[in-house]
């Protein structure tokens, strides 16, 4: 009897530990983890921590782990591989967004309140208006996996500075020393800023950040990725995305 009991309890265990580890790996067909295809893409996932202009954990970000459509996995891995022999790698912020998280925006446009971390993203534009200006969609490309927001990072360079929560940064048009450290090359504005300085063309930075800007463009281009003018960090795979998704990211099994 206690054998037969002994027995069961491990049985049990063991359907219990498949689930959970099922569960924690488990993505719709078509989606892998980014850190399957190419380990050496640097992820600063921002949505899954408070470092980003709602200032906490959008719904749905259960991990900070990069997901999209397989063959964006792909064609990323191909980037990086190009830049790797100039001593750069791609770091990325943002890659499948549950549905959930964009009506997590909606709700946060319309709340009312307007503080001054929130000031560091939307210097100059109230953010009631993001929606209607296109720097925010409530259904997002993201949401087919086949949309990403990304950026360059020199690996000769020292980007060991962090983010600081205590710290009151400058907003994101400002100088690199002056706004939040985000450890990639000066694209002249920092992610997610909503900021006619933050669109791909802008005729208000520097010779070396515009350069930075069209190097990116380019190396993306050549493995057919769009981007969005009015964002120098996002881009997106034409014909890899299809419906939109609202499955929670889930933590990356080891």
């Amino acid at each position: 009897m206690w054998r037969h009991i002994v027995r069961s309890f491990l049985a049990a265990i063991i359907a219990i530990a498949s689930i959970s580890s099922a569960h924690a790996q488990s993505l719709p067909g078509g989606f892998v983890y980014l850190r399957d295809v190419d380990p050496t893409i640097i992820q600063d996932i921002r949505y899954a921590t408070s470092n980003n202009f709602i200032g906490r954990p959008l719904r749905g970000y259960s991990a900070g782990e990069c997901v999209v459509k397989r063959e964006v996995g792909m064609r990323l891995k191909a980037v990086q591989q190009e830049l790797a022999a100039q001593n750069q790698s791609l770091k990325m912020f943002d890659c499948y967004r549950p549905a959930r998280a964009s009506l997590d925006m909606i709700a946060w446009s319309q709340n009312g309140r307007e503080t001054a971390a929130e000031r560091r993203y939307n210097p100059k534009i109230p953010k009631t208006e993001l929606f209607r200006l296109g720097y925010i969609a409530s259904r997002s490309q993201h949401s087919t996996g086949a949309a990403l927001d990304l950026t360059l990072v020199d690996l000769k360079a020292d980007s060991s500075a962090k983010y600081d929560p205590s710290k009151a940064y400058a907003d994101c048009t400002a100088p690199v020393e002056a706004r939040a450290p985000e450890g990639s090359v000066d694209m002249g504005t920092g992610y997610d800023c909503t900021d006619a300085k933050g669109h791909t063309s802008a005729a208000s930075i520097t010779p070396d950040q515009r350069a930075w800007r069209k190097h990116l463009v380019a190396a993306m281009a050549r493995q057919g990725f769009v981007n969005y003018s009015k964002e120098w960090w996002h881009f997106s795979l034409p014909g890899a995305g299809g419906a939109a998704y609202d499955f929670p990211i889930p933590p990356r099994r080891n």
